[in-house]
């Protein structure tokens, strides 16, 4: 095996990893513990409006970016996915509770290192084992446009969802 393979061969254990924690987090929450309408609830707790609607559309995020990860299909995209919903997660839920994950409320450690890993993989692109290489597109999606889609396309519409959906719950005097 030459370094090309071996390059290929990491980055499909990487994308397939990183697909598969964010298809794992999808499925969670729409048929694990308190199923959807617990996931709602939950989004709604932290001021996500209106919370059915925030849990469907945080899940199908998830499940369809952890796919199109698997898949090295439209990979910025499937990294857009990622730094999106970790941007949102972050910023309604791990930012205030410090660095470490196993901090009270959890710290924002892996929303930051998944977030990372949406924006690394947009850019280098899926390598060689892929559908986007097997499609002729992936030379295409690599380098600054693949950093532009997974980091505006990211960003951009975590920022436009929470401006338009996120309404702070009001801080307790206690």
């Amino acid at each position: 095996m030459g370094d090309a393979e071996a390059i290929d061969l990491a980055l499909l254990v990487f994308r397939c990893g990183i697909g598969a924690v964010m298809l794992a987090h999808g499925i969670n929450h729409i048929w694990g513990g308190g199923k959807i309408e617990g996931t709602a609830g939950w989004f709604g707790s932290m001021g996500m409006r209106p919370p059915l609607v925030q849990a469907w559309l945080a899940s199908l995020t998830e499940i369809v970016g952890g796919a199109l990860l698997v898949l090295g299909l439209l990979t910025p995209f499937g990294g857009a996915a990622v730094v999106g919903t970790m941007t949102v997660a972050f910023v309604i839920n791990h930012r205030g509770n410090g660095f470490f994950i196993f901090r009270p409320g959890e710290g924002w450690e892996y929303v930051m290192t998944l977030g990372l890993t949406g924006m690394v993989l947009g850019a280098v692109g899926p390598g060689s084992w892929s559908l986007d290489d097997a499609l002729d597109i992936r030379a295409d999606l690599i380098g600054w446009t693949g950093l532009a889609i997974s980091v505006g396309a990211g960003v951009g519409g975590a920022a436009l969802l929470l401006a338009a959906c996120w309404r702070p719950p009001a801080a307790s005097d206690g």
